[in-house]
């Protein structure tokens, strides 16, 4: 700005950013996402108090920007000899909070997605990749949304089965609020079960129906233990999935299952163990919302 100022160009200067909505209220749960989903950053939003000392009007922005705003208007005083903005939130081009046509489906998807990042925060903390703050600003986001992890419909379904089994467990909730649940055995980890069984709900066929026979299942198993050296020799979600597709092409049953795969886009996952890399990948690209609880399998 300054280059351009002294070469007699009048450049602006506008900020293209979509959270925190500064048009929805402080505690609105899709703010209260956006601050859960910047815990590590360890962001707070606020009310912006430049705009509302210039409008007489609340407006939400974020502690880093507030803080260093009188910093960027002296720049523009300095460089034009005014500010062309009041406020940090003068400076944004966001009008995203005037988009919402359903604003329970957006409260509602905020939510879950605070839980989601809370289980992230906690599997990170797990991991050793961060320390209890960022678990600890989100569990206190969770109170101001005024919800706790029941909220989440798969995670009570999914431990609920883990106590009565005393294996890893994990429940999908389905679109029109079905939940289908699995457990770990010795041919399948909770992930992949719980795939099989979600769409063969879907597909309508009984349950007691098995679409991969365990004659296939266990070649898959030498191979993934004697030749890859795999310690774990149940299939995980994208084996399951590849075994389905070679069976569909003389199985109608399985052809139907996989058919029913888009199905679960938008359905919300819960495992009461920490899943592997691959079937968070599988699970993210059909479009499902996965947490797990901060327990390494076993």
């Amino acid at each position: 700005l300054y280059n351009e100022h002294k070469r007699g160009i009048e450049a602006g200067y506008a900020k293209f950013e979509t959270f925190p909505v500064w048009s929805l209220p402080l505690k609105h749960p899709v703010n209260i996402a956006y601050e859960a989903a910047t815990a590590d950053l360890n962001d707070i939003n606020m009310i912006d108090p430049f705009h509302l000392e210039a409008y007489g009007k609340t407006a939400i922005n974020y502690n880093r920007d507030i803080e260093i705003f009188p910093v960027l208007n002296a720049l523009f005083e300095g460089i034009y000899g005014e500010s062309p903005y009041k406020s940090p939130t003068d400076m944004g081009v966001n009008m995203v909070g005037f988009c919402i046509s359903d604003d329970e489906a957006c409260c509602e998807a905020s939510r879950d997605e605070i839980i989601r990042r809370y289980f992230y925060a906690l599997n990170r903390m797990a991991c050793g990749d961060c320390n209890d703050n960022e678990v600890n600003k989100i569990a206190l986001l969770l109170k101001q949304a005024k919800i706790d992890l029941s909220y989440r419909r798969p995670v009570k379904a999914a431990r609920d089965r883990a106590e009565r089994s005393g294996v890893p467990c994990s429940a999908i909730e389905l679109a029109d609020g079905t939940i289908i649940t699995a457990e770990s055995s010795t041919l399948l980890g909770p992930s992949a079960a719980l795939i099989l069984n979600a769409i063969k709900h879907l597909a309508g066929i009984d349950h007691c129906v098995k679409l991969i026979p365990q004659e296939m299942i266990e070649p898959i198993q030498h191979t993934k233990i004697c030749h890859l050296r795999s310690i774990n020799p149940r299939l995980h979600t994208d084996e399951v999935l590849v075994a389905l597709s070679v069976l569909s092409t003389t199985n109608d049953d399985c052809l139907h299952a996989l058919e029913c795969l888009p199905q679960l886009y938008g359905c919300q996952v819960h495992s009461t163990v920490m899943l592997g890399e691959v079937d968070h990948k599988i699970f993210k690209k059909l479009g499902v919302g996965l947490t797990c609880d901060p327990v390494r399998k076993v």
